[in-house]
């Protein structure tokens, strides 16, 4: 079983001398494929700026990420944007689709911009929608879908073509409980097929079906645990 993300020793800071904030102090984590890790903790404790620091959309001020054995710091600009289209999918409590274009559209686009021929994008998106039950709807907009539906389609998004680390934050947050739970069984089901996943959460329920739980505090991470195995309601996604 491979590493996929490795956080070493990740601090983060804005601004300088009496005025900065920490973000993060000296977070370690680290995923294997086909491990789903939830990450938790109060308003404020880093969560999102860890996200963004794994999937290299910011920099640490100290620390090491790794992503598939490669270090971010070694890399140039073009290599992380390079990296985030191939490797890294996103998934965000706002959908972040874009509306002049329909699922299958959304879903396929990634692929289009790596260099893959439309068709061949095409046919890949329609075949992640097709798993997550939207085939009927891949030629619709985001406006004419539900909010459960946007979000299965922004899951199809992050793991369409070869992505190998998937990075959720609150990916259930606007949606009712059946969603929820529709949401993080097919995170799951990525994580089957090899995905790596992080995701942040609120919902204890929900972050008892990760292999582990990361807990954040004042960005130090204050307890890391695995969920209860023999709790099998809350481990296994319901059928």
């Amino acid at each position: 079983m491979s590493r996929v993300l490795e956080l070493r020793d990740i601090s983060k800071s804005y601004g300088e001398g009496a005025n900065a904030v920490r973000a993060l102090d000296e977070v370690n984590l680290s995923v294997d494929e086909g491990h789903l890790v939830a990450v938790m903790g109060p308003s404020g404790s880093g969560k999102s700026t860890l996200l963004t620091i794994a999937g290299s959309l910011e920099a640490p001020t100290s620390g090491e990420v790794q992503i598939a054995g490669a270090s971010l710091s070694s890399m140039s600009s073009n290599d992380k944007a390079r990296l985030r289209r191939r490797t890294i999918g996103y998934v965000f409590q706002d959908f972040n689709l874009l509306p002049g274009l329909t699922a299958a559209e959304n879903v396929s686009l990634p692929l289009e911009l790596d260099g893959v021929s439309a068709r061949k994008a095409h046919l890949a998106g329609l075949a992640a929608l097709e798993q997550l039950g939207l085939a009927d709807r891949a030629e619709h907009y985001p406006d004419q879908l539900s909010g459960g539906e946007r979000q299965r389609v922004a899951i199809a998004r992050s793991v369409v073509g070869e992505r190998r680390l998937l990075l959720a934050d609150e990916p259930s947050g606007a949606l009712d409980s059946t969603n929820s739970e529709a949401v993080m069984r097919m995170i799951l089901e990525a994580c089957k097929r090899g995905v790596a996943a992080v995701v942040v959460t609120h919902d204890a329920h929900l972050a008892s079906w990760a292999d582990r739980v990361l807990f954040l505090r004042d960005g130090r991470s204050v307890d890391h645990v695995a969920p209860d195995p023999s709790d099998s309601s809350l481990a296994t996604p319901r059928a």
